[in-house]
């Protein structure tokens, strides 16, 4: 940060990371979110009580969407730690973690370890990635395999001699990167290797035959989710997939799941927006977005200007090229640029600890400060507006890292302690701060909060203490994942009256349904008892009139569980 200190002291590096760490854990412990969370979830589930690590069922169906990897080390957590919220989300936290580890030392490759730490922070402190965390989906494992796989790539390309620990390392990350979500993800791993070999002038470097051996090695790796999908689908040609028959699972992985959804031809469709992460960025890497942004201008003009901007551009390139190839594609989520967050981390880290005139300095501490203010404005907000039913414990936790941000991280007050100008130190330390405040609150007094309103869990943890044992259990004309996650027993689905039918003319069944469906089969002469009502809201998608606490009732829905017979 300045000619003083080339580090941050250890001893508050490893606190500020402790921290971080343990504001990604805060949601290990909560429901998981629906529906796709919950999904996985699921799929994992059936998966660990069956034993069957070939084959992805849902709803007792094939399933053709998502490669297997994330499922099998999930269901492994499972058969280790018990079938519950906590063991789904640890494999992707430890993943997430194995990704800070390798930011921090892909970082020391080429730059300083100031900047090092300060892209650890940033990652640690970033919003989507925290809400990820806890809403686990595939990519806190990709963020693991693909920073990880480019740094052993990147390593090994730094020497004369090739490493055959890093070419196996980089090889075995792609691979299980490629098992968890198909062959795009080597463009984030292998595009930012290739913009740095040639922008630097070391093109040549791809000619070597370490390369090609990456590449065969990347395809061994690959193999057992290409048996597995052999098995599934392509040795049955009779099972009906998306509506059709002789459906070819390798296809799809190479294919359909990725250029299909790219070019919006395939069985799963969406609608992109070419200015989708544009906007999603601003609020998906906050509370750092502005800086990357400038971060990434200046890589740009500096690039025209052929001034050499960077020490390495692999994290430019992979960032970019990413970038660029979801905003053209016809399938768009924001979680998905989460992967690229630790290239991003990087390239702002570098940018930031590279300032050096202090109005610059003073102009970007206003920024953060004010980005730290209007975070503490949304929580407050919250805590009037939602009002958690922790209104005092969230109170409290707004007011001491508020007093954290303003008072401890004031401008001089731990120069002495870091070493640093003053001006970046209390930068740094704000931002920082402002997302412990703001995210803590979320993990831990608002997320929890918004989790019961997933019906579906809570009539399943009502059957488990209450309901009969004996009985078959099910849903009709309705899903819930969380309601087939949570129950301990088998869920069955009874899509239509005549399946219902044939399952309660032996004995008297519990159903999980609207209220307007047990209506209809009163009228149609069934004998229903309704057990409990629950009410749900779709908590993934929120509205105003559910977040205001005055008018929460008025826009949640029932649901109930009922017992039915013919």
């Amino acid at each position: 940060m300045n000619n003083h200190s080339d580090h941050i002291p250890d001893r508050l590096f490893y606190s500020l990371v402790a921290l971080g760490v343990i504001l990604n854990a805060l949601g290990l412990g909560s429901y998981i979110l629906e529906p796709d969370g919950a999904l996985y979830a699921t799929i994992a589930k059936t998966m660990a009580q069956s034993g069957d690590f070939i084959n992805l069922y849902v709803e007792g169906y094939d399933w053709l969407d998502k490669p297997h990897f994330p499922f099998w080390i999930t269901a492994i957590s499972y058969n280790l730690f018990g079938i519950n919220s906590f063991a789904y989300k640890l494999p992707g936290l430890l993943f997430f973690g194995i990704g800070v580890w390798y930011t921090y030392r892909f970082a020391l490759l080429a730059y300083s370890r100031l900047v090092a730490q300060v892209a650890t922070l940033i990652l640690l402190t970033t919003m989507h990635l925290i809400m990820s965390n806890n809403d686990v989906r595939a990519e806190p494992f990709l963020l693991g395999q693909i920073i990880g796989s480019v740094f052993h790539f990147y390593r090994m390309s730094l020497r004369p001699r090739t490493s055959p620990t890093d070419l196996l390392a980089g090889s075995f990350w792609a691979g299980c990167a490629l098992m968890t979500k198909g062959p795009f993800v080597l463009v984030p791993i292998g595009a930012g290797l290739v913009i740095h070999f040639f922008l630097t002038g070391n093109w040549k470097e791809l000619l070597k035959w370490r390369w090609y051996a990456a590449i065969v090695l990347t395809i061994a790796f690959t193999l057992p989710e290409l048996y597995t999908l052999y098995q599934q689908f392509d040795l049955h040609p009779e099972k009906i997939v998306f509506g059709k028959t002789d459906v070819s699972g390798i296809r799809f992985f190479f294919w359909d799941s990725q250029f299909g959804r790219f070019f919006n031809t395939g069985p799963i469709k969406g609608q992109g927006d070419k200015l989708f992460f544009v906007h999603t960025l601003l609020w998906a890497f906050l509370p750092w977005s502005l800086l990357l942004y400038a971060s990434v201008g200046k890589v740009f003009t500096r690039l025209v200007r052929r001034q050499n901007p960077l020490p390495e551009y692999v994290s430019f390139g992979s960032g970019l090229m990413t970038f660029l190839l979801f905003s053209l594609s016809g399938f768009q989520l924001p979680h998905y640029m989460n992967i690229v967050f630790p290239f991003f981390a990087v390239l702002t880290a570098h940018y930031l600890t590279g300032l050096r005139s202090e109005p610059v300095l003073r102009r970007w501490l206003w920024v953060q400060t004010g980005i730290a203010v209007l975070l503490a404005i949304v929580a407050i907000a919250l805590l009037f507006f939602f009002r958690p039913s922790q209104l005092t414990g969230a109170a409290i936790w707004i007011g001491v890292f508020l007093l954290v941000i303003f008072v401890v991280f004031r401008t001089g007050a731990i120069s002495p302690v870091w070493g640093h100008t003053s001006l970046l130190s209390t930068l740094v330390g704000r931002t920082v701060g402002a997302s412990l405040l703001t995210f803590g609150f979320y993990n831990l007094f608002f997320l929890p909060e918004l989790l019961p309103y997933q019906a579906g869990g809570e009539a399943a943890f009502y059957l488990n203490e209450t309901g009969p044992k004996n009985q078959p259990i099910g849903m009709y004309r309705d899903n819930s994942y969380s309601f087939e996650f949570y129950l301990n027993q088998p869920v069955h689905y009874w899509r239509n009256t005549d399946t219902l039918q044939a399952a309660a003319s032996r004995q008297p069944v519990i159903v999980f349904t609207r209220p307007e469906r047990l209506d209809s089969l009163q009228q149609q002469g069934w004998t229903v008892k309704q057990l409990k009502s629950f009410s749900y809201f779709h908590v993934s998608q929120l509205k105003g009139n559910f977040l205001n606490y005055e008018t929460r009732a008025s826009a949640v829905e029932p649901f109930v569980v009922a017992e039915v017979r013919k």
